[in-house]
């Protein structure tokens, strides 16, 4: 294997030493149809990812002490204080088990569950982002739980106060380390940017302080209210001497961090079962935009929905990314960004024909070549007019591209032709590749389902990119519990349109 990627490698450098991109490196101008080598290996790296993003140990945890669906364990004091204790040993924070902690503890352990699962499911968009930063500046990884309790791991939330982002900056702090905001962005929703800020800010904190447990206060309260706590307390130099002294707010802020510590590490003891994430930080790409342009631009390029682009790109305070220097960036799922970088010219041409259109000149057509202008009509041309020439009686319908289909079967399946296949989806070639979402119109009659009285045992109908795992996760239980629920069903066998009983 090394072998093999040593050879491309030198492949590739003599290629572009001589002047010339390798054939597989030259990207087709505005074609659905990737590269087979490039589409071959965003297969590989979207299972690796998927598979990546999917490793979990909760599960086995769980089966393990056997616990019931919706059980809510309970543990005592001694148990607790031994699990702080274990974390001690591999953190410099001082994790005390006391009085104060013990009642934070159980308190998210009854009352905080469903925010502990959220927040575990939101984690696999930015944990791995906050360990890389955390690393870069010799930062203790614990650090990563602060952002749990500031903001639930949600950038965009804003406090009473006018702190905003996963790391709640206020606007004087986050200028003071280099967050940009203007009428368009704010950078301290921005979460790499936010991340970088924070660990600069944090050790800072800890540099003055020399105390992890101090820089935490004073990260909530500021430097001015802990340095009066301290007077206050006759010159004391610990958290736990100064806490009475300081704001109320900060008196529980350091015990929610141990909380939030302690649950998020021992979730699956608690019988918590993480909410499924919608994507993996690994499964991210990014792409820089040289011209300003509209999210809704892309969302009808590429048929992205606008709220997953808004979800991931944070940063912006409205649905357009202006041009900057340097450039501002848009960020999603691999495959999103992948057809955006291979639409990347026909995105600007898009977004002049919507937002800045040029009045129409109608002149006659000279040349009997029609083929330039008609592929500039498919990408100016509104969606009405793409669809002229479709039936005023016909139903709107989605289909997916499954492996082995083309555009062919797919017209003989719906009873309509190729060309208004490639009309209705704007495409300029008969390439497709799996997963695509097409529009179609038919005549054929759309069957909707009678009206049926709920069952006394509730289902699950598998979909496509289904596994039992994420079933069962998705409906907050183990492999196991739905195992039991479905014992004639093998958890590695199961196939798209399979009713799964989850309750």
């Amino acid at each position: 294997m090394k072998q093999w990627m040593v050879s491309l490698l030198f492949f590739l450098m003599t290629s572009l030493v001589n002047g010339q991109k390798p054939a597989h490196l030259v990207r087709p101008s505005d074609s659905l149809d990737p590269d087979p080598f490039v589409n071959t290996v965003q297969q590989s790296l979207n299972l690796f990812y998927a598979d990546y993003a999917n490793a979990t140990t909760y599960d086995s945890i769980i089966s393990a002490l056997n616990y019931a669906p919706g059980q809510i364990p309970t543990f005592s004091d001694s148990v607790i204080c031994a699990g702080l204790a274990h974390l001690n040993e591999l953190t410099p924070f001082q994790l005390d088990c006391n009085s104060a902690t013990l009642s934070t503890i159980k308190f998210f352990a009854a009352q905080r569950r469903g925010f502990i699962r959220i927040a575990l499911g939101r984690s696999a968009l930015y944990f791995d982002l906050f360990e890389e930063k955390l690393t870069e500046y010799g930062l203790p990884l614990e650090l990563r739980f602060l952002s749990v309790i500031e903001s639930g791991l949600r950038p965009q939330v804003k406090s009473r106060a006018g702190a905003l982002g996963l790391w709640q900056f206020m606007y004087k702090t986050g200028r003071y380390f280099g967050l940009e905001e203007n009428s368009y962005i704010d950078e301290r929703m921005d979460p790499e940017k936010a991340t970088d800020a924070a660990c600069r800010y944090l050790k800072q904190l800890y540099g003055i302080y020399g105390d992890w447990n101090l820089a935490l206060a004073a990260y909530n309260a500021g430097p001015g209210n802990v340095n009066n706590a301290i007077r206050r307390s006759g010159g004391k130099t610990t958290y736990w001497e100064v806490r009475p002294y300081l704001p109320s707010e900060t008196q529980g802020y350091v015990p929610n961090f141990i909380a939030a510590t302690y649950m998020m590490t021992y979730h699956a003891e608690y019988n918590i079962i993480p909410m499924e994430a919608k994507i993996h930080n690994a499964q991210l790409d990014t792409m820089c935009v040289k011209s300003g342009v509209h999210m809704q631009t892309i969302a009808k390029l590429i048929d992205w929905e606008l709220t997953d682009i808004q979800s991931l790109n944070p940063v912006y305070k409205t649905t357009y990314i202006p041009k900057m220097t340097p450039a501002r960036c848009i960020t999603g799922p691999l495959d999103k960004i992948g057809l955006l970088v291979s639409f990347e010219d026909s995105l600007y041409q898009l977004e002049e024909a919507t937002y800045n259109p040029k009045p129409v000149i109608n002149t006659p057509v000279v040349t009997s070549d029609t083929s330039q202008k008609d592929s500039l009509s498919i990408l100016t041309a509104p969606a009405d007019t793409l669809r002229a020439n479709t039936p005023p009686t016909s139903n709107l319908l989605y289909h997916k591209v499954k492996t082995g289909e083309n555009l062919r079967q797919i017209a003989l399946r719906y009873s309509v032709s190729i060309e208004q296949l490639m009309e209705w989806n704007a495409l300029r070639t008969t390439n497709i590749y799996v997963g695509q979402k097409l529009t179609i119109y038919t005549n054929q009659a759309v069957v909707q389902p009678s009206p049926t009285p709920p069952p006394a045992k509730k289902y699950y109908t598998v979909r496509a990119g289904d596994t039992f795992g994420k079933i069962a996760q998705r409906n907050n239980l183990t492999q196991a519990q739905l195992q039991r629920l479905n014992p004639g069903i093998k958890i590695n066998i199961i196939n798209v349109g399979q009713r799964i009983r989850i309750k």
